[in-house]
């Protein structure tokens, strides 16, 4: 019967060739969609069929459901091929969930473009041993399941690849069931040796093998890192008599690398370093009308000392920036840099290719605009009047800034470029050096965000930002770490130059602990704008930004003061950062558990590894207990799937909490008190039991 609506198309009837009349022959085509043992819903997998992503040291779990009819049993594998060629057998398990889904972890080890397939088969030994435990032990049809053993064992012992001492034994065997001896065929059907003679080699048929897939495994900054986001123009800048300030250079910003590297980062983003455009200027507070002393807004890119392959003559030279990166690496920093491709009004290109912009029917330049905020300092480029040309120019830029020693950018409002420009553009710049690193700055709708990161970008911003409470939490943490974690990266940063939060306008410095303690451990990459640990929390009215926004001022800070009187974020920074080196469980993504409490402020979650990837040879647990609200004291209860790690429910067990030193002896329900003004997170790590 054709579906409702429509005829049915002869694209959509089956290939094989089914008989209309007695005497039809039937004919199996060959190229059936669908394999004698179907493989389906291979994961990893991104939408729009673009490669899976991971990073060195990633544990990625590999799926797929995949059946047979009838009773028989089936194994499944995954056939690993490394970048450098070398193949790897990995054999999956059966959930137990009724499913049909098989699955595994692997560890990747090498950056580069690994290929992976999935392979199914009859595993005609277990599908022999499970009838004959069950026939043998009933008496049913005790001589036929013991010449069936014998004849796999034959088969079994015939493949010359095998050890020579594993066939010798298969014929013995295959000898003994020869008389058709219940006995014999039940210890041989049960035995632990012989089974695992078969798990390591099945004796396999009816072989079936997926799609090839590719999954790009990134160098490890790309999925692990603790970024730290400052303005070079404020770092040693100082405050003169007159009031006004003399602007940071990079020789004065290079003094702060050793207290951000001390705090634990190991990422340091640099807003954009170009000169500024003086043409409608942005003044204090994002007000239009600027003073001589005001710098501009950063992202006014362009003026007449050059463009976005230019350095703002105040900063220094393209020599003292390339001495700034080397001073930054010395200190454990990589530095990344904000590619904002957009021109203030005094850019070179509005004069040389007028056709990068849109011109409006006045014969004015398009100004950039969100309504019904406008940009009046920024000119929007327009991808669609030369492509070619636009292409070039901004891969020049990029290739530009690699030759300088930036390997990681920070891109901001990818989502108002073409989606196929950065496909291009990464994919470009990738293949010419795999190590650099692009990080979507696009708070905008979940498709395109998610678009993004699958044509290339390897981290994202994300909505952490905005997700405060314990439901909202738990939906969101394990929405990435489960549902796009084979394509997006999200980078938990706590706060932008653009971003605060009513959360921490108004959650005073425990709400600053808590979001700083959940991004940190929740996913491997996270992120802080300097200010962030002097509780800078006075938002522009009406707004969700501080006020006196660094954006279009300098900011003269006093780091050192704040931590000697105790007014400082620092330590806890610091502490935090130790823990994510200390415990490499912080260091995956999908390993993300929710767990449940009594109180809907009280969120808990774990991150577990097994023993088998952590390096150490102990398996790394750590359990986070957090109380979301930063105004009140919580207690409650906390319910814990302890078997996640491998503790039976209702064993006890003892975690030590990483932030105080204290030693509880837990179970799988435990009492809690978070008191938001002094504790308000447990970052408990579980010890080994005895």
């Amino acid at each position: 019967m054709a579906a409702r609506g429509g005829t049915r198309s002869s694209a959509l009837r089956s290939p094989a060739q089914i008989p209309t009349r007695p005497g039809d022959a039937v004919t199996i085509a060959e190229d059936t969609r669908t394999p004698r043992l179907p493989l389906l819903n291979g994961s990893p997998a991104v939408p729009g069929g673009f490669p899976a992503k991971a990073f060195v040291g990633e544990v990625v779990p590999f799926s797929v459901v995949s059946f047979r009819e009838g009773h028989d049993i089936i194994g499944v594998h995954v056939r690993l091929t490394a970048p450098d060629g070398e193949e790897t057998l990995h054999r999956l398990s059966p959930r137990l969930d009724g499913t049909d889904t098989w699955s595994t972890e692997i560890a990747l080890d090498l950056q580069g473009r690994w290929n992976y397939r999935f392979e199914a088969f009859s595993d005609d030994f277990a599908t022999w041993a499970h009838a004959a435990e069950l026939k043998v032990a009933a008496g049913v049809d005790v001589p036929i399941m013991a010449a069936l053993g014998a004849q796999l064992l034959t088969r079994a012992a015939a493949e010359k690849d095998r050890p020579a001492a594993q066939r010798k034994r298969l014929q013995a065997d295959a000898a003994s069931l020869g008389g058709g001896d219940a006995a014999t065929t039940i210890a041989l059907s049960t035995d632990a040796a012989l089974a695992q003679i078969f798990a390591d080699r099945p004796l396999a048929s009816l072989r079936s093998v997926s799609a090839p897939q590719t999954l790009l495994v990134d160098r490890v900054t790309a999925g692990v890192g603790a970024w730290y986001e400052f303005f070079p123009r404020s770092e040693g800048a100082r405050r003169l008599k007159d009031g006004s300030v003399r602007t940071g250079t990079f020789r004065t910003a290079a003094k702060r690398l050793p207290g951000v590297a001390q705090m634990g980062f190991d990422v340091l983003y640099l807003v954009p370093i170009h000169p500024i455009g003086t043409t409608n200027r942005k003044g204090r507070n994002n007000t239009l009308v600027a003073e001589p002393s005001d710098p501009g807004s950063p992202y006014a890119i362009g003026a007449a000392e050059g463009g976005h392959d230019a350095i703002h003559p105040d900063l220094g030279t393209a020599q003292d920036f390339r001495a700034f990166v080397r001073a930054a690496r010395k200190e454990g920093l990589e530095v990344a840099l904000d590619l904002a491709l957009q021109a203030s009004p005094d850019h070179p290109w509005v004069a040389e290719h007028p056709e990068w912009f849109t011109t409006l029917p006045d014969g004015t330049i398009a100004y950039a605009e969100n309504p019904p905020k406008k940009y009046q300092d920024i000119y929007p480029l327009n991808f669609d009047n030369d492509p070619a040309g636009i292409y070039a120019e901004m891969l020049r830029i990029v290739r530009h800034w690699v030759a300088q020693g930036v390997k990681i950018f920070r891109v901001d409002n990818p989502h108002t470029k073409p989606l196929q420009f950065w496909e291009w553009l990464i994919g470009t710049v990738n293949a010419e050096d795999p190590d650099v690193i692009f990080l979507a700055e696009a708070f905008t709708r979940p498709a395109v965000m998610r678009a993004l990161a699958a044509v290339g970008f390897q981290q994202s911003y994300s909505y952490f930002t905005w997700r405060n409470t314990k439901a909202e939490l738990e939906e969101f943490l394990t929405s990435v770490s489960h549902e796009t974690s084979d394509y997006m990266r999200p980078n938990l940063f706590v706060n932008t130059h653009d971003i605060l939060t009513e959360y921490l306008q108004f959650g005073g410095r425990a709400a600053y602990r808590i979001r700083a303690c959940i991004a940190a451990t929740a996913a491997p990459i996270y992120g802080v704008y300097a200010g962030y640990e002097l509780f800078e929390n006075v938002a522009r009215p009406g707004s969700e930004e501080n006020i006196d926004n660094e954006k279009y001022e300098f900011k003269v800070r006093d780091w050192a003061g704040a931590e000697a009187r105790g007014e400082s974020l620092a330590p806890l920074l610091r502490r935090l950062n130790e823990i994510r080196s200390a415990h490499p469980a912080l260091r995956q993504l999908r390993n993300f558990e929710t767990h449940w409490s009594d109180d809907d402020s009280v969120l808990v979650y774990s991150k577990h590894l097994d023993a088998a990837f952590t390096g150490t040879g102990a398996a790394d647990t750590i359990i986070v207990v957090a109380n979301v609200d930063p105004h009140s004291v919580r207690e409650t209860t906390v319910h814990l799937d302890t078997t996640r790690w491998g503790v039976p429910l209702g064993e006890s067990f003892e975690v030590e909490d990483l932030l105080t030193g204290a030693v509880w002896t837990w179970s799988d329900h435990n009492y809690v008190r978070l008191d938001a003004f002094a504790e308000p997170v447990h970052i408990l790590k579980v010890k080994e039991r005895s």
